[in-house]
């Protein structure tokens, strides 16, 4: 008998562009492990553009679906490319309600899109756990940029942070501009800026406690810049995950590349676990998109439940609290697991001396 032909799969990730460190975890893990289907990459090249473009050519060429992640802009393009197209798409590491609002706005029916992730209170109550650390009720800096994550935040983690008694800031500025605001009165700041800037504000005032999510959840972020050692972030994947896998998952990816494991390593690797399980359980595009509403599954980032979402399409994940420390190669550890208590503490939240 002839071999039955495994069901195509497409990936939009970047290979090329400012965002190809965030595209080498997927492109690791959908090339390096093997799945029970066939699979595709193609390149956004970093920008929307090229983001469409990938997912057009991925849906003429048959794919049953399409896995992404990251990217302000590129993510929410791969999701209304494959809506348009009637393909289904996984994506994941971008904030809920970013996805939500810029894929849907207020026509929630999600169809062909399907997004795990955390939201942006999420980050804000792991934020203030850790600004708790110095006392209750902060003064607090907000590095808050004039784009998309920075009307984000100051809709959803605003509120939060808010709510629970910190007072905060706002220091408004441009990305990649020379505007950046003075933290000589600043004892804890928050952010979501990129290394580069984070880094040079902080370089003319150290507050005590740094936050910051988005670019430096990364290593390859904290490596660049000697001053970004200590800052703390957001922590949705560790090796510690997956009773095992995880670790063996972040072995394969040193040992091949040569670099430290990163934490979109885990939700990759879900986000095909999660395709992989509704195509094989399914016959057509429209079979998957109905698989993928109705999942609920155990991957390597955790439970995803598509049934019991914060809005449809959407499944959420937990976070801790984390710290980076070293230099050349930081180590991200683990801080405050409270709102995750099967991911091990690795260390105290280290403060820098008051000025």
């Amino acid at each position: 008998m002839p071999d039955v032909p495994k069901p195509l799969i497409g990936i939009v990730l970047a290979r090329t562009g400012r965002l190809a460190p965030l595209g080498a975890a997927l492109d690791f893990v959908a090339g390096a492990l093997p799945w029970p289907v066939d699979v595709l990459v193609h390149d956004s090249c970093s920008t929307p553009q090229g983001a469409r473009a990938a997912v057009s050519a991925l849906a003429d060429a048959g794919v049953r679906a399409v896995v992404t992640l990251g990217g302000t802009e590129t993510l929410p393009a791969v999701a209304r490319a494959c809506t348009e197209r009637e393909v289904p798409c996984v994506s994941t590491t971008l904030p809920w309600q970013v996805f939500d609002a810029e894929v849907f706005g207020d026509d929630h029916r999600p169809g062909w899109a399907f997004h795990f992730s955390w939201g942006v209170d999420d980050i804000a109550e792991v934020f203030t756990d850790l600004w708790e650390h110095l006392g209750a009720a902060r003064r607090v800096g907000c590095l808050w940029n004039d784009g998309t994550q920075g009307r984000a935040l100051r809709r959803w983690f605003r509120p939060v942070a808010e709510a629970r008694g910190h007072v905060l800031v706002d220091l408004p500025y441009r990305e990649h501009g020379d505007d950046l605001p003075d933290l000589a009165e600043v004892e804890v700041l928050t952010s979501a800026a990129t290394a580069a800037d984070l880094a040079a504000a902080i370089g003319r005032a150290r507050p005590r406690l740094v936050t910051c999510s988005r670019w430096l959840t990364y290593p390859f972020s904290v490596a660049a810049h000697a001053r970004l050692d200590r800052i703390a972030t957001i922590v949705y994947w560790t090796p510690a995950h997956g009773n095992g896998a995880g670790r063996e998952l972040a072995a394969a990816y040193e040992n091949a590349t040569g670099m430290p494991w990163t934490q979109p390593l885990g939700v990759a690797h879900a986000a095909l676990e999660v395709v992989c399980h509704a195509v094989t359980a399914s016959r057509s595009r429209t079979e998957t998109a109905g698989a993928l509403a109705g999942l609920r599954l155990d991957t390597l980032a955790g439970t995803l439940d598509w049934t019991d979402g914060p809005a449809p399409g959407v499944a959420k994940i937990a976070l801790a609290g984390g710290q980076w420390r070293g230099g050349q190669r930081p180590e991200l550890v683990v801080v405050d697991n409270r709102r995750v208590p099967g991911v091990p503490i690795g260390g105290e939240l280290l403060l820098s001396p008051p000025a």
